[in-house]
């Protein structure tokens, strides 16, 4: 298949799979409303630089991983934990919003940059969405495991996940006056996110034992 398709197939499942609310389109709008369009970005670019090695990473195992559930179900626990840990951090800050506000305006370019690397290292459920939708594609013979068509779905997946981040970054800028997008209610409507996240993680792992 053309290397121009591969892209477009890449950037359009990985914008499909972040443009639903979630922890780190949240974030970065956050950012962006709080300290300006470049921190917002940085925090991106740190984002996509972990969902670029997490495709790869999908693309190369993706046999493996469907055909050993319970790496899958390693990931699901860990993804579990943290989810729940992060809720509790943005449900607490809401709370102590004055604190969390000082704490924001002192970050750093730099420091925006490696809580992006951080937050998306911590978001494990790209690395299965990508097995299952590579391992798909494979079957109906749409991707093959050279190197230049995995080079260019994982850039067609980076470059769809900076432009679902882009679009919360200018959505919210839009309404950024508007009571949704005070630091408190961002905070609780991360937190609620991640919950929710948290909650379907724990159902899927019972129901798959």
């Amino acid at each position: 298949m053309e290397i121009s398709i591969v892209f477009l197939l890449g950037l359009s499942l990985a914008f499909i799979g972040i443009i639903p609310p979630g922890m780190l389109n949240m974030t970065a709008a956050k950012i962006s409303l709080k300290e300006g369009y470049a921190r917002g970005f940085v925090f991106s670019i740190g984002v996509c630089i972990i969902v670029a090695v997490q495709t790869y990473l999908a693309t190369i195992f993706a046999k493996y991983l469907n055909q050993h559930p319970d790496v899958i179900d390693i990931l699901k626990r860990v993804a579990l934990v943290i989810f729940i840990l992060i809720s509790i951090y943005f449900l607490l800050a809401a709370k102590n919003n004055a604190n969390i506000e000082k704490e924001y305006t002192s970050k750093s370019k730099k420091s925006r940059f490696f809580q992006g690397l951080l937050m998306s290292a911590l978001n494990v459920f790209p690395i299965p969405y990508q097995a299952y939708l590579v391992t798909t594609l494979l079957s109906y013979h749409w991707l093959t495991l050279d190197r230049l068509t995995i080079g260019s779905y994982v850039a067609g997946a980076t470059s769809g996940t900076f432009m679902a981040l882009y679009v919360y970054i200018l959505f919210f800028d839009k309404i950024k006056n508007s009571k949704i997008t005070s630091p408190r209610r961002m905070n609780y409507s991360i937190g609620i996110i991640t919950a929710i996240i948290a909650i379907t993680t724990l159902v899927n792992i019972i129901r798959t034992h």
